[in-house]
């Protein structure tokens, strides 16, 4: 419960400075994805040739796909697709990355130089083509997309995990620590994933955006999510032969993705700008004066 507890507070630490029109958009985005089902109106899979292509009226809000489907609907349960997509890769991505950068940025040396060269590796190859290998050698279907996306994804958060990790190994406390005749689990468990996991998810959260058009991509190209399961990429190239008769078919599922790519970008530009140094305030000061106590009670306690 401490180590949970310790990795939201350094989690919603960071989220305090993001800009609230990108929390906006990525809060409404998981509250769709995560109650899609109950937010839908209609069955977004019901098919009514009688009613394809039409416009939004009382009964559907945003009209019906050439097939007679929901078009609000179908975007809900989309945005649901996407969530699940999109958190699965992110969470077996930041998985192997963390376990890989905190071990380097703990143990250093050869550890360091033989894991990270193997980051380096991953990072020299761009994400969509180790995406586009693994499916291909496996076959196209859901999961073969998530694994084939966090396998491109994780050597980024393990540069990242392995950078934070050095420099909270570096910190006062932990040689304080050290000093004080500590355990390595105990350091490595209260101190070091703790705070590398805060860091890594807001990052992780900046990348999502990212990682939500790559999924749309496979999808649009057949690779990734197959029909008739609602997602954004698999709407837009089941809309494309409609596109001059019936545009609202491409455009809605367009927006909706576009809005979240948007949002999760402003969030990732939020991030970078907050990397660099700004003067220290009044407030700043006594917010080091309290984290420098805290590290003070910790060293006693831990003697």
């Amino acid at each position: 419960m401490e180590l949970i507890m310790k990795i939201l507070n350094s989690f919603s630490a960071r989220l305090n400075k993001m800009p609230r029109a990108a929390l906006i958009t990525i809060g409404l985005f998981v509250a769709l994805g995560t109650f899609a089902p109950w937010f839908a109106p209609q069955d977004p899979s019901a098919q009514n040739l009688l009613e394809a292509g039409v416009g939004p009226s009382g009964a559907h809000w945003l009209g019906t796909d050439h097939l007679g489907r929901d078009t609000f609907s179908r975007l809900i349960i989309a945005a649901n697709t996407s969530l699940v997509s999109v958190g699965s890769v992110l969470a077996i991505a930041m998985t192997i990355g963390i376990a890989m950068g905190t071990i380097a940025g703990y143990h250093r040396g050869w550890v360091d130089d033989v894991l990270m060269r193997v980051v380096d590796v991953g990072l020299s190859i761009p994400s969509l083509i180790i995406a586009l290998a693994v499916i291909g050698i496996v076959g196209p279907g859901y999961w073969t997309m998530v694994m084939a996306l966090a396998l491109a994804w994780w050597p980024m958060s393990g540069r990242i995990s392995r950078a934070v990790a050095v420099s909270i190994m570096s910190k006062p406390h932990i040689e304080a620590l050290r000093v004080l005749g500590a355990s390595p689990w105990r350091i490595y468990f209260n101190h070091l994933l703790p705070g590398t996991i805060g860091a890594v998810m807001v990052y992780a959260t900046a990348d999502a955006g990212v990682a939500a058009l790559a999924v749309a991509t496979l999808s649009f190209l057949g690779l990734g999510i197959q029909p008739p399961t609602p997602e954004w990429g698999q709407m837009l190239v089941d809309a494309l032969p409609y596109l001059e008769a019936d545009p609202r078919q491409v455009i809605l599922p367009g927006l909706a993705l576009t809005a979240a790519v948007i949002g999760f970008n402003t969030l990732g530009e939020s991030i970078a700008l907050n990397r660099i140094p700004k003067p220290l305030t009044r407030r700043m000061l006594a917010a080091r004066r309290i984290e420098v106590a805290g590290w003070a009670k910790e060293s006693i306690d831990a003697k």
